[in-house]
C-alpha cells in the first residue's frame, strides 16, 4: 500500500498481517479523497483504523491531525509503525480501544472532528452504523463529513441520529463508500 497524494505521495505503508483487517485498497482511498475535496486543517477521526491508511491519507492531503482507533493490538502496532515511517507522531494520536469506548472517551475530553472515516468489518457494518449516529454526532464539527466503507453486497447504511444534508454512494468492485455531508448545525 502507499500513500496516494499530498506530502507523503507514493511513500509505502505495511497493512496488518493476517485475515482481521482489510486495508482501504488505492484506488478506493484515491476516490473518497475525490469526492471529499481537501481536508486542510480538519481534526480526523478513523474509527477501525486497521492499517490508519485512510487517516494517515488525510493528513498527507493537509488535515491538521488525526485519532486513528483499532481494537486489535496487531492493527494498532501497525499504526504506530507506519505513523513512525511517515514521521508523522505530532499528529496523531492511536487509541486501542473499542469504537463505542473511543467515542465516549472522545466526547468527554471535549475533541472534535471535522471528518470521520469509518471502515467497520463489513459483518459489522449493520451493528456499528445502528449506534454510531447518536454517539458520534456531537463528536462533529459544523458541517462535518462522516464516510463509511461496507460491502457492495448490501444496501447503502442509514446511519440515524446524524443530520445528513448530502449523500454520495459510489461503489469500486466489492467495495462501497457513503459520504455524507452533515447539515450546519
Amino acid at each position: 500500500m502507499r500513500i496516494v497524494a499530498g506530502t507523503h505521495r507514493g511513500r509505502r505503508i505495511a497493512a496488518p498481517r493476517g485475515t482481521t483487517t482489510r486495508p482501504t485498497a488505492d484506488r478506493v482511498r484515491e476516490a473518497v479523497f475525490s469526492i471529499i475535496g481537501p481536508v486542510d486543517g480538519l481534526d480526523v477521526l478513523d474509527l477501525f483504523a486497521g492499517s490508519g491508511a485512510l487517516g494517515l491519507e488525510a493528513l498527507s492531503r493537509g488535515a491538521a491531525s488525526a485519532t486513528l482507533v483499532d481494537r486489535d493490538p496487531r492493527a494498532v502496532a501497525c499504526i504506530r509503525a507506519n505513523v513512525a515511517t511517515l514521521g508523522e507522531e505530532a499528529r496523531v494520536r492511536v487509541l486501542r480501544r473499542d469504537w463505542r469506548a473511543a467515542l465516549g472517551s472522545e466526547r468527554t475530553a471535549g475533541r472534535t472532528f471535522g471528518l470521520c472515516l469509518c471502515d467497520p468489518p463489513y459483518s459489522l457494518t449493520d451493528r456499528v452504523v445502528a449506534g454510531i449516529g447518536a454517539a458520534l454526532s456531537p463528536l462533529m464539527t459544523s458541517p462535518g463529513i462522516v464516510v463509511i466503507e461496507h460491502s457492495a453486497a448490501l444496501p447503502p447504511p442509514e446511519p440515524s441520529g446524524l443530520d445528513i444534508a448530502t449523500r454520495t454512494d459510489r461503489t469500486y468492485g466489492d467495495t462501497a463508500v457513503s459520504v455524507l455531508g452533515l447539515a450546519p448545525r
